[in-house]
């Protein structure tokens, strides 16, 4: 459960204020009437855990400092206008506080749930279907509209000394496919992903060799040259150990809420209007 902050801050009523003597160091980003400018000041403005702060440039980090400041000094003079005896106020404080104990409560009660290997190697020898990659396939396509394109291009192919160069080529030059581009190259996929002609012919191709014949789609018609293709297997235990223990802890988790839920409701009295 994550809560939610709705609040928004007037930026634009400090414009002015001298950041030149905030340090703009990883350790140190300055204050405001004493109040230090911390990490998770500079954290809820960004809101992007991929973005390092002091790595930005330095007019984006006075944007980002210039509304910490204003924020952290309309904060200060709302504090001092008297606002905590507001009764807005008091009823908005009793409802964080609610979700900030079942917040925590929730936090707590996760810590003691532990996922022991032997838990989950008994998990994954019990649901060893869910850990199966199907068979796939690596491939490229040339698309055209017509039959007589593909066979020209059929053709061209045959008689090419190096058969994939040749096709990379006529694919960025014939294709009318958005693969034409990169060579008709369409990557790694399930052998069944595309559509049911597509997938059959390309199963039914050895590695570096290409369709003989257009193989007709929705699409128009295709030339297919398969470059790999991987059987079907079954992840290792060592592979999905973690993503185990995450499904286990969560099933547990959810479990243990159910059971607290249940125990809470056959003891409350509820009235539902």
């Amino acid at each position: 459960m994550n809560m939610t902050k709705s609040k928004k801050i007037v930026t634009s009523l400090i414009a002015t204020l001298a950041l030149s003597t905030l340090s703009l160091n990883a350790a140190d980003y300055g204050s405001v009437n004493g109040e230090k400018i911390t990490s998770d000041d500079i954290n809820s403005v960004i809101r992007n855990a991929k973005v390092d702060f002091d790595k930005l440039p330095k007019k984006t980090k006075n944007k980002v400092l210039e509304q910490i400041v204003e924020k952290k000094l309309l904060t200060e003079k709302a504090l001092k206008s008297g606002v905590k005896s507001d009764s807005k106020y008091k009823e908005a404080l009793a409802k964080v506080e609610k979700e900030l104990a079942l917040e925590i409560w929730m936090q707590n009660e996760s810590k003691k749930i532990k996922i022991s290997d032997n838990e989950a190697k008994d998990f994954y020898n019990k649901n060893k279907d869910k850990f199966k990659v199907p068979a796939t396939l690596e491939a490229r396509h040339i698309l055209t509209k017509t039959e007589n394109d593909a066979k020209g291009i059929i053709k061209a192919l045959d008689k090419a000394s190096n058969k994939k160069d040749e096709f990379v080529k006529l694919a960025k030059e014939k294709s009318v496919g958005p693969s034409g581009p990169k060579g008709g190259y369409l990557g790694k996929f399930p052998e069944n992903q595309m559509v049911p002609e597509f997938s059959k012919a390309a199963k039914a191709l050895k590695v570096n060799t290409y369709t003989k014949s257009p193989v007709k789609t929705q699409y128009g018609y295709h030339v297919i040259y398969l470059e790999g293709k991987e059987a079907p297997k079954t992840l290792t235990f060592d592979k999905v150990k973690d993503k185990i223990k995450q499904m286990v802890f969560q099933e547990k988790f959810q479990n243990i809420i159910k059971s607290e839920v249940d125990k809470l409701k056959s003891k409350a009295k509820i009235v539902i209007k």
